[in-house]
């Protein structure tokens, strides 16, 4: 059979990447599933040596998985399989050159991130709950992600000392440790002013902002957990702490269209990653426009 010899190589690498290289066993289905793709594609060409494969055929082979509605990223995936599979061939001196070295997958759209409306960000935040310590903190936490765009590692590593509360900001250790100093509204301050009081009577030494029961640091998985339990009780959907991040960034982009200042507060090394919020802008403007502008309406409205 065609297959018979492509396949003795897979198997052969299959036992190489498990036992040589130590992958788990997800890692190793990826692989298979990848990789037994391309085979079938050889055998449909009729050529039975990973040799005779060259880099057209090949991005041929890529070209159709995308059509077929692969991803980008899952092309990389691919891509990075064929090229370690090459790789391998070439130390086992089965194969003279590697066709994937060169090929790069198709960019996929970068996704949109969702952000919850100013309507159900206020219902989501107005909450009194001061006869429970756990909502009194989770309330402070879920105002200060919103208030300040903090990601959820900057959180989670609050100190006391970090809060100003004075002069109505709070220092933040973000990537590549690079420290800065970011503002916090006037109902953050007020939710985390209630909640500290309760902080001192349970934290004792440790100098966390956020702590649980037993008066150790709030975990980031701790507050993934609290975070999606708030939204589930209070607007009926689950919600992860970089959609508050989100939110507080699309709607400060709505309200002052300032890209550069959004970008420090969010401590964005690149305005290119601030500047998908300008995507999210004028998506608010365009609902906007058609709902507003008399020769933007649909017929089947008029």
């Amino acid at each position: 059979m065609p297959a018979a010899a492509l396949q003795d190589d897979l198997d052969a690498f299959y036992r190489y990447l498990r036992n040589e290289r130590q992958l788990s066993p997800r890692t190793l289905e990826a692989y298979r599933h990848d990789l037994e793709g391309l085979r079938d594609f050889l055998v449909e060409r009729k050529i039975t040596r990973w040799q005779a494969l060259d880099s057209p055929q090949l991005r041929l082979f890529v070209a159709q998985r995308h059509q077929a509605g692969l991803s980008g990223r899952s092309l990389q995936r691919l891509l990075s399989a064929v090229r370690s599979l090459y790789s391998y061939l070439i130390r086992e001196r089965l194969c003279k050159h590697n066709p994937a070295v060169d090929l790069r997958a198709p960019k996929s759209p970068r996704k949109l991130p969702k952000a919850l409306d100013a309507d159900l960000t206020s219902q989501l935040l107005n909450d009194n709950s001061d006869d429970d310590w756990l909502a009194v903190r989770d309330h402070a936490m879920l105002e200060l992600f919103y208030s300040s765009g903090l990601r959820l590692s900057e959180l989670a590593s609050l100190d006391v000392l970090a809060l100003d509360s004075a002069q109505g900001e709070v220092r933040v250790l973000g990537k590549g440790n690079k420290t800065r100093l970011v503002p916090v509204g006037r109902l953050a301050l007020e939710a985390l002013e209630r909640w500290l009081p309760v902080r001192m009577l349970v934290a004792g030494d440790n100098p966390a902002l956020f702590v649980g029961k037993q008066g150790r640091r709030l975990s980031a998985r701790a507050i993934q957990l609290r975070v999606r339990a708030w939204g589930v009780q209070h607007i009926g959907q689950n919600l992860h702490p970089h959609m508050l991040r989100h939110s507080f960034a699309s709607h400060m982009l709505e309200s002052s269209g300032d890209l550069r200042a959004v970008q420090e507060l969010l401590g964005h090394a690149d305005i290119s990653t601030t500047q998908i919020y300008t995507h999210l802008d004028f998506q608010h403007l365009a609902q906007v426009y058609d709902q507003a502008h008399p020769r933007a309406k649909r017929k089947n409205e008029t």
